[in-house]
């Protein structure tokens, strides 16, 4: 090829990267594109072609090279050169109010702020994403991490490069090295077409946008993440090397040899914003601003909270930080969050709506539980028919009504629930709500014990309500893990009584399990299997299967592990039930009350002539995990929750439901969710699958 006709390809191939670029940035962060779809598909078929036909001339950086790479073994781990910090939340005006007072005492005592002056705040919107880093280094996308545990992230690269809004080459004027730190997010109509996509083609559907962010993120095979409408936002920075000028502890001079580039924009945080944009990466400038004092503050949060709604993506409150960057510096930091910054979260989403009706519905262990039914309303990213209203005393300190308008609210975006009446829209006829005397399953008789909140219908196994959702749990993966044996075929079995209690399911057989509906030869060997599979279960798991109240996985595992068999487990006393490691009286006594009633013991020794032996618990060991608190969130590549628990077992450690600070690690796979997020408040330390595993000292 003659050195004319390469120097055109070349010059071609340059035109078509600038051009297609620009239009990526006015489409992703712009959200305003000049062209159509056909014509940017059109300039990158062009580029593609020019670069199949000269590949030498093909980049990291070019536009074609983000669809994704081959998959991943893993996620590593790297290492944040500046700790990637949480913020801390206030959650009403007292606390903002309380935070200005500090940054200005502070301020004032330094000599930053005159005694009559305010400090000046730069306010931003908290996007509801997922934290990311990018290092560049000479104005090119390096690496790319999660936040983790604020020390250490994930190693997300060939992800972050397929997102479209996230520049790969830094326009002139980018430092050495810059550490930019942001979120990625999706937009809402973006995750509501993903969702049809998923919908339509079987998978699995996402339940909200951050969630789809997130599990987008942490895919091993960066081509599925290509596929996924992600965007960024950069807000702030980290590490930043090779400029002139700048803070000693954060910025330094350019290294011998290289070429000096402008001056960092020392004095304020919005102009290191603008900086960044200059640069090329994606600010979120629209709604941003400078305020004054906690007045100026407030009234920042009143307005975008009245857009809130309108926003084409999901925040869960604002973010203020102190403006000037050398006061910043004299602010500092405490624990693991600047005293200089401050999230002022919203509460849960909201909407009114009008109560139809209230219903009771019966719980696996008896409990009555008063259901709103609702005009159809939407609200925290859903379509909500139905809230909880807790119990009978809740309903009477709300004074809510049959009938009202009501303001309903998706309460920790998981559990719509009814948070009360507005009274000036009461009808005249709205009705006071009654709790029913007799179970609307079974007829029995409720009650509710002294002391507690809860009414219970009497009917025990009885009741085909609690019948039913006692043998869906004991089936249930983490009990007896019977495959096959789901809501519909119990119902059935339920309903023709041919199920009274759990020791009936043993003696089940395929022939006549064949003849249920939805029920054919092949399901119900395959189900009998499963049953005779459960006649073995470990004891923990069988405890757990009998459905004892306030008795979890864990402590089931615990009592098992303790007494070593099902009689002394039935036998044991208050007192020799509180002495097993995490066991309170509430546990001790539900324990004991179950098994003081005959048919409760009727049923283990049913089971014990059905042939069900339980499995004694391996006893808790010392070994390298002895000591330390465990929780697993999201969905490993390898192994199930199931395959890690016993890992960790094994290795004398604990498994629990839930993150608190006494927590030793987060397991987190694909799609994890608060547990995650409650984990990076704490500062519980995150691992993912190998982590877990390199920790556990396995291979497999």
């Amino acid at each position: 090829m003659s050195a004319d006709k390469a120097s055109a390809a070349q010059e071609e191939i340059d035109r078509l990267r600038v051009e297609i670029e620009q239009h990526n940035y006015r489409y992703y962060v712009e959200d305003a594109p000049v062209i159509s779809d056909a014509d940017y598909d059109a300039l990158m078929r062009r580029l593609m072609a020019l670069e199949a036909e000269h590949p030498e001339l093909v980049t990291p950086e070019s536009p074609t090279q983000r669809v994704g790479a081959t998959p991943l073994a893993a996620l590593g781990a790297v290492r944040h050169a500046v700790p990637m910090l949480s913020l801390g939340n206030a959650f009403d005006e007292d606390e903002v109010r309380a935070f200005d007072k500090r940054v200005t005492d502070t301020l004032r005592a330094a000599g930053l702020l005159g005694p009559a002056s305010q400090p000046d705040y730069f306010c931003e919107l908290k996007l509801d994403g997922l934290a990311i880093s990018l290092r560049y280094e000479n104005g090119k996308l390096m690496q790319a991490a999660t936040r983790g545990d604020g020390q250490t992230g994930e190693d997300v690269t060939a992800n972050i490069r397929t997102i479209r809004s996230i520049p790969l080459q830094l326009k002139q004027g980018a430092p050495r090295v810059l550490e930019v730190r942001g979120e990625v997010l999706m937009n809402r109509r973006d995750f509501e077409r993903l969702n049809q996509a998923q919908a339509e083609h079987g998978e699995k559907v996402f339940v909200n946008p951050r969630n789809a962010a997130a599990g987008s993120l942490r895919q091993l095979d960066p081509r599925i993440t290509a596929r996924r409408p992600l965007r960024f936002f950069a807000y702030g920075w980290g590490e930043v090397h090779g400029l002139s000028g700048g803070q000693a502890d954060r910025f330094d001079e350019p290294a011998p040899g290289t070429r000096e580039v402008s001056t960092l924009p020392r004095e304020s945080h919005g102009a290191m914003l603008e900086w960044l944009a200059q640069l090329g990466l994606p600010v979120n400038a629209q709604h941003n601003l400078r305020a004054t004092g906690a007045d100026g503050l407030l009234a920042f949060y009143a307005r975008v909270g009245k857009l809130r709604a309108t926003l084409p993506y999901d925040i869960d409150g604002v973010v203020y930080k102190v403006d000037a960057l050398p006061a910043q510096k004299v602010l500092g930091f405490v624990a693991r969050a600047p005293r200089f910054a401050l999230a002022h979260k919203y509460p849960a989403e909201e909407a009114t709506t009008a109560l139809v009706d209230i219903e009771v519905q019966v719980g696996r262990t008896g409990a009555i539980t008063p259901v709103a039914r609702l005009q159809p309303v939407f609200v925290g990213g859903v379509t909500v028919t139905n809230a909880t209203l807790h119990n009978e005393d809740e309903i009477r300190r709300k004074d809510v009504r049959i009938g009202d308008t009501v303001i309903v609210r998706r309460a920790g975006d998981v559990i719509p629930e009814v948070v009360g009446p507005i009274l000036e829209k009461r009808p005249a006829d709205a009705r006071e709500f009654r709790m029913v005397t007799a179970c609307p399953v079974c007829g029995s008789a409720i009650e509710r014990p002294e002391g507690e909140a809860i009414a219970r219908c009497t009917g025990g196994l009885f009741c085909a309500a609690q019948r039913k959702q006692t043998l869906l749990h004991a089936a249930g993966r983490k009990a007896l893990d019977i495959e096959g044996l789901g809501e519909k075929l119990v119902d059935q079995l339920v309903e023709r009584d041919r199920i009274k209690s759990l020791a009936d399911v043993y003696s089940l057989r395929a022939e006549e399990l064949a003849a249920y509906e939805r029920m054919g030869t092949k399901s119900a060997d395959n189900l009998v299997a499963a049953i005779d599979k459960a006649r073995t279960p470990t004891l923990g798991r069988l405890l757990f299967a009998l459905g004892i109240r306030h008795v979890g996985e864990s402590t089931a595992r615990d009592v098992a592990r303790h007494f070593g068999d099902m009689d002394a487990i039935m036998n044991a006393t208050e007192e020799q039930l509180l002495e097993v490691p995490d066991v309170g009286p509430a546990v001790a006594a539900s324990i004991h009350r179950f098994f003081a009633e005959p048919h409760n013991r009727d049923i283990v020794e049913a089971l014990k002539r059905q042939g069900v032996h339980p499995v004694a618990e391996a006893a808790a060991r010392s070994g390298r995990l002895a000591g330390k608190t465990f929780v697993l969130t999201g969905t490993m590549p390898k192994w199930t929750r199931d395959d890690a628990t016993r890992h960790i077992l094994a290795a004398g450690g604990k498994v629990s439901g839930s993150v608190s600070k006494k927590t030793a690690y987060v397991v987190a796979g694909e799609e994890a969710g608060s547990k995650l997020v409650k984990a990076r408040e704490l500062g519980v330390p995150v691992l993912d699958e190998d982590g877990l595993k390199q920790l556990l000292g396995v291979t497999e």
